[in-house]
């Protein structure tokens, strides 16, 4: 194949899709560069269905290359690159997150689209154009797909919105928008914030939306141009291949099917609201079995069932859909703006230095929170280099959460993501490190689930945090809205709280984190073409009232963070000293500061500015290795007093210690007021003398007195028989050293 390329400008820079140049045994294949940044995305189909799936399996992979920062990994032990990053994985799922709606879930072939970052500016990022990259490669490929989309990044800086923004854009943005769509409709979005009122974040998501139609207009620019033609989903279906008895069968069993459903499913749905989601789960799989021996009542055969069972949950959803959209009913009875029962909880644990308990219904989530000094900081490796995180939120989410057993072990990419949002929605609210040096980790366990544990997490990190007495600027809660729709006939209506038999075909997963000020977190899934812009203004508005009630019950359990940290946390100090005085409280190769370390059990983190951050989980300690730092740093002054070590003698006069690394020469002429024959007559190695500084030369050398500082303190030396105070009696005077000598 020829190569082609195909360019436009997108946000003041170019944007350009190249095909026909690498990866030709793919369905489809692209490379997309915007300025110097640039991926390879690449998209397969299997060619047989997979056996037995209920569900269109789709892979999305997002690989970091560090060639593509021109990086070499810096473990000693591992060069190749390893697991994917928490970030890698994330971006992972949020492209998959914008793909997949527009796929038809009839399909049962395995797709897997992979992203390949080849080249990485250190100004752009290239999760966008990698979503640009993933929609171009399934568009131009065979595979049946509803696309093209876009994905595209909004900043705001200095009051001003502004696209794709750089690195170095976005640590002066107060809000880091995503928005993934079709020329006319959301399908995804992923953004934080710092406190963003909600008509300011819808102003922010339709001006990335209307920026989507540049990379959506060079998309179809492509597929015009090399587009192959797409295969007819119902083929892989294998519908298109029945007899006509088959498809006379298959018609009979579903009408059999629907009948019998048609008294028999509201009981079972709509039960009341004090009936769990195990026990609906169970009168379901009940009901599912009673369909199985109606329909051999009625005389279907035995490899014809499925036609009926496999409709079942399909029937389910449009069942749970048709009650909402035609009477406002609930599976539970709530009405449709109606949160489900708050309890919220602090102090739950003993010994961890705090904990939080937050449950809506069925769904509670048990937050932990653990301080540590800044040492405990991660170190992130990517392409762009290394940063270090000094705040991270992990979630666990059990198999009993939802009354199942399976595996329990390495977290998938589900736990990272719903960690990484949970933690995204808590960074706006955190004290900075100057005034809260701590390292800070959460960890929400997810005790059980019915909707939205993730938004939980970010209600029960909160509860923890200020229990651990962490000042956080306000308390932040999370809410996840649902969406009943008929996309047929426009109709649609909008839930609060959100549960899992609502979240089916025509539904959305809205996921909104704030504080009582605005917006600090987005996620959005949709099971939809895609959402209009007056659906997502809507959900935001309502989603601000549920919010605020979450928030009254948080606020009920603990208005503010505690004053006082748990006397189990460790404390700090941090301590400003001179940049040029690192060297000596580091010491050669690390000798002084792992004495102090040794000797205090203190932690000690030095920064290139100077700062010292002390960490200690005893007092004593601390205190010990913050007066060491200080005695190792303090500059020494002319007229000033110390009490100093003898550590060497010459001929000439003694060299005493007065600070940890800090000699001073006490001259033989002042050691006593009188002629000392001998230093020795005065002083030995290991002595502890008074001393007064009386000079320190252009060269930085320090000289010192031992008869001044004994005169000062008001003590009298008494010379040695046979010597008066005057001097004489041994001799005449000493000439000082060469300079040579005091090195």
């Amino acid at each position: 194949m020829a190569i082609q390329r195909f360019e436009t400008q997108w946000g003041g820079k170019p944007l350009i899709i190249e095909v026909g140049k690498y990866a030709f045994q793919t369905n489809g294949s692209c490379t997309v560069r915007y300025a110097d940044s640039m991926v390879l995305a690449t998209a397969v189909m299997e060619k047989e269905a997979r056996e037995g799936g209920d569900f269109f399996p789709l892979q999305v992979e997002y690989e970091e290359k560090l060639y593509a920062g021109g990086r070499i990994k810096s473990s000693r032990f591992m060069k190749r690159e390893g697991r994917p990053s928490d970030d890698a994985i994330m971006t992972a799922r949020m492209i998959d997150r914008a793909l997949r709606p527009l796929f038809p879930d009839v399909v049962r072939h395995d797709v897997q689209v992979v992203i390949e970052c080849l080249a990485a500016d250190q100004e752009n990022d290239t999760d966008m154009i990698g979503m640009v990259a993933a929609s171009c490669a399934i568009a131009i490929s065979d595979i049946p797909w509803a696309g093209p989309l876009a994905g595209v990044r909004v900043g705001r800086v200095d009051g001003q919105l502004v696209i794709n923004p750089t690195f170095a854009a976005r640590t002066k943005s107060d809000m880091d928008v995503i928005v993934s769509g079709t020329a006319d409709k959301t399908v995804m979005i992923e953004a934080g914030a710092q406190e963003v009122p909600e008509a300011d974040m819808y102003a922010a998501l339709e001006f990335g939306r209307k920026h989507l139609a540049e990379p959506i207009a060079l998309i179809n620019q492509v597929v015009a141009a090399i587009g192959k033609k797409k295969i007819d989903a119902q083929t892989l279906t294998g519908l298109t291949e029945m007899t006509d008895a088959d498809k006379s069968t298959r018609a009979s069993v579903l009408a059999h099917t629907e009948e019998f459903l048609k008294t028999k499913l509201a009981p079972a749905l709509f039960s009341g609201p004090l009936v769990t989601k195990v026990g609906r789960q169970q009168a379901l799989a009940a009901l599912k079995a009673e369909l199985a021996a109606h329909l051999k009542s009625k005389s279907v055969a035995k490899d014809d069932l499925h036609w009926g069972l496999d409709e079942f949950d399909g029937i389910v959803e449009a069942a749970v859909t048709e009650a909402i959209l035609e009477r406002d009913q609930r599976v539970d009875g709530r009405k449709l703006d109606e949160i489900r029962t708050l309890t919220s909880e602090v102090a739950c644990l003993p010994r961890v230095h705090g904990s939080g308990l937050f449950s809506r219904g069925e769904t509670q989530i048990l937050s932990i929170v653990t301080l540590g000094g800044p040492g405990d900081q991660q170190i992130v490796e990517n392409m762009e280099g290394e940063s270090k995180k000094r705040y991270f939120h992990h979630y666990n989410f059990p198999p009993y959460s939802v009354g199942e057993t399976g595996r329990i072990g390495t977290p998938g990419r589900r736990e990272i993501g719903h960690g990484g949002l949970a933690e995204r929605a808590l960074v706006p609210v955190l004290p900075p490190k100057e005034t809260f040096p701590y390292t800070i980790r959460v960890v929400s366990e997810c005790l059980g689930s019915n909707g939205s544990s993730s938004q939980g997490s970010i209600c029960g990190s909160t509860l923890a945090l200020m229990d651990a007495g962490v000042p956080i600027k306000a308390p932040v809660a999370g809410i996840a809205m649902g969406l009943a729709s008929d996309e047929a006939k426009g109709r649609y209506k909008i839930l609060t709280d959100l549960q899992d038999l609502e979240d089916g075909t025509g539904g959305m997963d809205f996921k909104i984190g704030g504080t009582r000020k605005g917006i600090t977190s987005i996620q959005l899934d949709t099971k939809t073409s895609g959402l209009p812009p007056k659906l997502v203004e809507d959900t935001l508005n309502q989603a601000r009232a549920g919010r605020m009630q979450i928030l009254d019950v948080m606020e009920k359990a603990i208005p503010t963070p505690r004053a006082d940290m748990s006397p189990l946390a460790p404390r700090i100090v941090t301590v400003k000293i001179n940049p040029e005085k690192i060297r000596d409280v580091i010491g050669p190769g690390g000798k002084m500061i792992n004495k102090i370390q040794d000797e205090t059990g203190a932690t000690i983190d030095i920064e290139q500015d100077g700062t010292v951050t002390i960490c200690s989980n005893n007092k004593a300690g601390l205190d010990s290795a913050v007066e060491m730092v200080k005695t190792i740093t303090r500059e020494v002054v002319v007229g000033e007093l110390y009490r100093g070590k003898v550590v060497r003698l010459m001929d000439f006069g003694a060299f005493v210690e007065i600070l940890p690394g800090t000699d001073g020469l006490v001259h033989i002429s002042e050691l006593a007021p009188w002629r000392v024959g001998r230093v020795t007559d005065i002083v030995n190695i290991g002595d502890e003398i008074p001393v007064i500084v009386t000079e320190i030369d252009e060269l930085g050398r320090i000289n010192l007195s031992h008869k001044r500082a004994k005169a000062q303190l008001g003590e009298t030396m008494t010379p040695p028989p046979g010597m008066n105070q005057s001097g004489g009696g041994f001799g005449g005077p000493r000439p000082l050293p060469r300079r040579d000598d005091r090195r």
